[in-house]
C-alpha cells in the first residue's frame, strides 16, 4: 500500500494512458469505420483547418447513412474521447510539472474540441437540409479547430518539457 501511495500519480497517469489506448482500439476505430472512406479525410477535426471546398467534399463523398453515423460519432463518442484524453494529458502534466495551473491547456483543447464538434454538427445539418453550408460557420469552425490543435501542441510541448526536466533532474542528482 505504501508503494502505491508513493507512486499514485504515476499509476494514475499510466492507467489513463491505457484507457486512452483501449478506447481508440476498441471503440473509436470500429465506430468511425461507418463513415470512413478510403481516399477521403477520416474526419474534419483531424486537419489543422478546413475550407468550404474541404467541408463540402467531405459531406458529398459520403452517403446518408455515413453522414448519420458521423453525426452520432460527433455527438457521443468524440465527446467521451475528449474527456479521456483531457484526463490523461492532465495527469501527465500534473505528474511531470506539478503546476496545476497548466492543466488549463488540455482543458481548453477539450472545450475547443467540443465547440468544433457542435459546429461540425451544425454544418452537417445545413448540408442535409439544403445542400449548402454557410461560409461563416465554416470559417468559425475552422478557427476553433485550429485553436484546438494549438492547445494540443502546447499540451504535447508541456509533457515533453516535463520529461526533459525529469531526465535533467535525474542526472543532476547523480
Amino acid at each position: 500500500m505504501f508503494t502505491f501511495q508513493k507512486n499514485k500519480n504515476l499509476y494514475l497517469a499510466i492507467g489513463s494512458t491505457v484507457v486512452f489506448i483501449l478506447y481508440i482500439i476498441f471503440f473509436l476505430r470500429d465506430i468511425s469505420s461507418c463513415f470512413f472512406i478510403e481516399d477521403g479525410n477520416r474526419s474534419l477535426g483531424l486537419s489543422f483547418y478546413y475550407t468550404q471546398e474541404m467541408v463540402q467534399n467531405f459531406f458529398e463523398i459520403r452517403n446518408q447513412e455515413q453522414l448519420v453515423c458521423y453525426n452520432e460519432f460527433l455527438i457521443f463518442w468524440d465527446i467521451i474521447f475528449a474527456v479521456i484524453y483531457t484526463l490523461m494529458y492532465s495527469l501527465w502534466i500534473a505528474l511531470l510539472l506539478k503546476k496545476i495551473i497548466l492543466l488549463i491547456i488540455p482543458f481548453l483543447a477539450m472545450i475547443f474540441d467540443w465547440a468544433e464538434n457542435y459546429l461540425e454538427i451544425l454544418m452537417l445539418e445545413m448540408y442535409l437540409k439544403a445542400d449548402f453550408i454557410s461560409e461563416s460557420v465554416i470559417i468559425i469552425g475552422s478557427g476553433i479547430n485550429s485553436a484546438k490543435w494549438i492547445f494540443f501542441y502546447l499540451t504535447y510541448l508541456l509533457i515533453l518539457m516535463g520529461i526533459v526536466l525529469k531526465i535533467k533532474n535525474y542526472f543532476k542528482k547523480k
